[in-house]
């Protein structure tokens, strides 16, 4: 049996995807993301990327925030993602196309809540949808 390889994408890699703006990079690109759908190719999508990823599709882009969230979690769902903070990402990025917060305090507030820990900050809207988000059976 052959060993599966992993590979980390970048943010450019995933925006060609996403966005399909140069052709000749789109196609190579949805190569790479076709093997990972399969899972064929196995791949860690880290959080950095996924932020970055979000400040360029919407930013840059223009993507809708709910759009740019929901192709970012078309892609984590795929089946060669090996991410152990794959639910964490995708419940990130589902705050993030609801709520008007950045995605880096979406990602905080669903890492806390995944680490069992305090959130500590002093923004004040990120505190209250944090403190308006369902607790987990482990908070009451």
């Amino acid at each position: 049996m052959k060993k599966s390889v992993k590979s980390l994408p970048d943010t450019n890699a995933i925006v060609r995807y996403l966005v399909r703006d140069d052709i000749a990079l789109y196609e190579r690109a949805r190569d790479y993301f076709d093997k990972v759908k399969n899972g064929t190719t196995k791949t860690i999508i880290l959080e950095s990327v996924v932020a970055e990823c979000i400040y360029v599709l919407t930013k840059i882009y223009k993507v809708p925030r709910n759009k740019a969230a929901g192709g970012l979690i078309d892609i984590l769902h795929y089946k060669g993602v090996a991410n152990d903070d794959r639910t964490d990402l995708i419940g990130a990025l589902a705050i993030f196309a609801e709520q008007d917060i950045d995605i880096v305090d979406c990602i905080l507030s669903v890492k806390s809540d995944s680490f069992d820990a305090h959130l500590f900050s002093f923004d004040q809207e990120l505190n209250k949808i944090h403190s308006g988000r369902k607790p987990k059976v482990s908070d009451r």
